[in-house]
C-alpha cells in the first residue's frame, strides 16, 4: 500500500491524515495538534504544530506524497533570510479595514473585481500588505517575500527556511501555491493565472517573491525526494475532500458560515458579495461569507437553557414559519450583506407566537435564511446550483437537516462528519504521486 499525508492547517488546530493513496479518503492513521488563539501568530506556533501533528500521525517515514491545505488570506512576511519578519495577521484580523477602503477608493471596486476576482475587505492579503506599509513601514521594507500560511508551511517542511534552521536554505523562489490560496490574495487574476504587480507594489511599497503557482497535477520534490502537491486553500480543499463538482454548492456551518461552489465559469461581482476564489481542479470557486451561523443557535439555545438536541426538537415542533416569529440573525453585525454595525431583530411576537418552539424554529429558519442570501447571491451571478452539501457542526442539528431543503429551495445531502480539507489534501498528494507532470 502506497500512502499519502493531507494536512489541514486551520485557525483553531493542524490536522494529519495518513491514507491509502489508491483511496485517499481511506485514513490509516491520524493526529493534531492545537495552534495558539488569537489573530496575530507567529508561524513558528504553526510549524511546532504541524511537526507535533505529524509525530501523532506516526511519522512521515512510510509517506510517499503529501500535500498542505489551510486558512487562507493569512499575511506572512520574509526577508531576504527567509526569516519571519513579524507575526502572521489572520484572516480574521480586522485592523486593516480602511487600508481596504482606501485600496478601493483607489482603484475602483469594480476594477479591482475585473482584475483580481475580489473587492478588498479586511480578511484578504492585499489590504493586510498596505496596513504594514502605512503602519509599520520599517517591516514593510524588509519584506522580499509574501507568503500565505499553506505556502510558508510547504516551503518550510521540503527543508527550506533560514540556513541555520533548515537543510535547503532560504531559497525564497521555492515558494510554491496553488490557485484556490493565490486567488484569495487580491493581486493575483484567476483567469489569467498572473500576479498582478501593481496592485502588490501598491500595498507593499515595493514588488517581492510572490510564491510559484502550481496547477492542480504539478508536483514538488521535499529533502527526501517526497513528491508534495499543491496544496490548497480550506475552502477548495474541502470541495475536494467532499468530491464537489459543478452544479455542488457547499454550505459550511462552522461559528460562521460559507456558501461556495464549483464553477466551470469565473464569476466578477462588482459589489463585493460574492469572492470569486480559483478551486483546486482548475476551475473556480465563487463564495459568499456570512458571520452569523452556528452561533445563532449557540444564542438561542443559552437564552432557552436547552441543549442543542433539545433546541432541534423544539425547532421540529413548530410549524414552517413559525407563526409568524421571524428573526434577523445579525447578532454581531454582518458580512453578507455587508451591515457591521447591524443587531438581531425578533419580529412577529404576538401572545400566540411567542413560544419556546417557534423561538427555536425562528433561530433555525433566520440562520439558513442568511445562507439562503448567499445562494441567492451566486445563482444571481449565473451559477448553477443543483445540490447543497452540508457540513459543520452546525449540520448535524435534525432541525437543520430537515428544514434546509425548505429555505434553500433545492435538494441538500449531508455527508458524515470528516476532515475535509485533510483529505482534499490527501488526494492532491495522491494526484501529484499518479502524475508525471512536475
Amino acid at each position: 500500500m502506497s500512502l499519502v499525508m493531507g494536512v489541514d492547517s486551520s485557525t483553531q488546530s493542524c490536522k494529519v491524515v495518513i491514507a491509502d493513496a489508491a483511496a485517499p479518503a481511506s485514513i490509516v492513521r491520524e493526529g493534531r495538534a492545537a495552534h495558539p488563539e488569537g489573530t496575530e501568530v507567529d508561524p513558528a506556533a504553526w510549524w511546532a504544530a504541524l511537526q507535533r501533528a505529524i509525530d501523532a500521525a506516526g511519522g512521515l517515514a512510510d509517506v510517499e506524497a503529501w500535500s498542505i491545505g489551510g486558512q487562507q488570506h493569512g499575511m506572512v512576511v520574509l526577508d531576504a533570510e527567509g526569516r519571519v519578519i513579524r507575526p502572521a495577521l489572520l484572516w480574521n484580523d480586522t485592523r486593516s479595514a480602511g487600508a481596504a477602503a482606501d485600496l478601493i477608493a483607489e482603484f475602483g471596486a469594480a476594477e479591482l473585481a475585473q482584475r483580481t476576482g475580489l473587492v478588498p475587505v479586511a480578511s484578504f492579503t492585499i489590504t493586510k500588505l498596505r496596513w504594514l506599509r502605512d503602519h509599520e513601514p520599517d517591516h514593510a521594507a524588509r519584506v522580499a517575500a509574501v507568503a500565505l500560511p499553506h505556502d510558508w508551511l510547504t516551503w518550510r517542511l521540503r527543508g527550506f527556511g533560514p540556513a541555520d534552521e533548515s537543510p535547503r536554505g532560504p531559497v525564497l523562489d521555492e515558494l510554491v501555491t496553488d490557485r484556490s490560496d493565490a486567488s484569495g490574495t487580491g493581486y493575483w487574476n484567476p483567469e489569467t493565472g498572473d500576479a498582478d504587480r501593481d496592485l502588490l507594489t501598491a500595498a507593499l511599497g515595493h514588488d517581492a517573491v510572490l510564491p510559484r503557482v502550481l496547477g492542480p497535477e504539478e508536483w514538488v520534490t521535499d529533502a527526501d525526494g517526497r513528491r508534495v502537491g499543491s496544496g490548497a486553500g480550506d475552502n477548495a480543499g474541502a470541495a475536494l475532500g467532499l468530491g464537489a463538482a459543478p452544479g455542488d454548492v457547499v454550505v459550511s456551518i462552522g461559528t460562521s458560515g460559507t456558501v461556495f461552489a464549483v464553477s466551470d465559469e469565473r464569476t466578477i461581482d462588482p459589489t463585493g458579495t460574492v469572492a470569486g476564489f480559483a478551486d483546486g481542479t482548475g476551475r473556480f470557486l465563487p463564495l459568499v461569507a456570512t458571520l452569523n451561523a452556528a452561533r445563532v443557535l449557540d444564542a438561542i439555545a443559552r437564552l432557552l437553557g436547552v441543549d442543542h438536541d433539545e433546541l432541534s426538537r423544539l425547532a421540529l415542533a413548530a410549524a414552517s414559519g413559525a407563526d409568524g416569529l421571524a428573526l434577523q440573525p445579525y447578532f454581531e453585525g454582518e458580512r453578507t450583506p455587508n451591515l457591521p454595525d447591524a443587531t438581531a431583530t425578533l419580529s412577529g411576537m404576538t401572545l400566540a407566537s411567542t413560544t419556546r418552539e417557534n423561538l427555536a424554529r425562528a433561530a433555525v429558519e433566520g440562520m439558513l435564511g442568511g445562507l439562503a442570501a448567499g445562494l441567492d447571491a451566486l445563482r444571481g451571478l449565473g451559477v448553477p446550483l443543483r445540490r447543497a452539501l452540508l457540513i459543520g457542526g452546525g449540520a448535524q442539528s435534525e432541525a437543520v437537516r430537515a428544514i434546509a431543503p425548505v429555505v434553500f429551495g433545492m435538494p441538500v445531502d449531508v455527508p458524515p462528519p470528516g476532515e475535509y480539507v485533510a483529505l482534499g489534501a490527501a488526494r492532491q498528494a495522491s494526484q501529484a504521486l499518479a502524475s508525471s507532470a512536475s
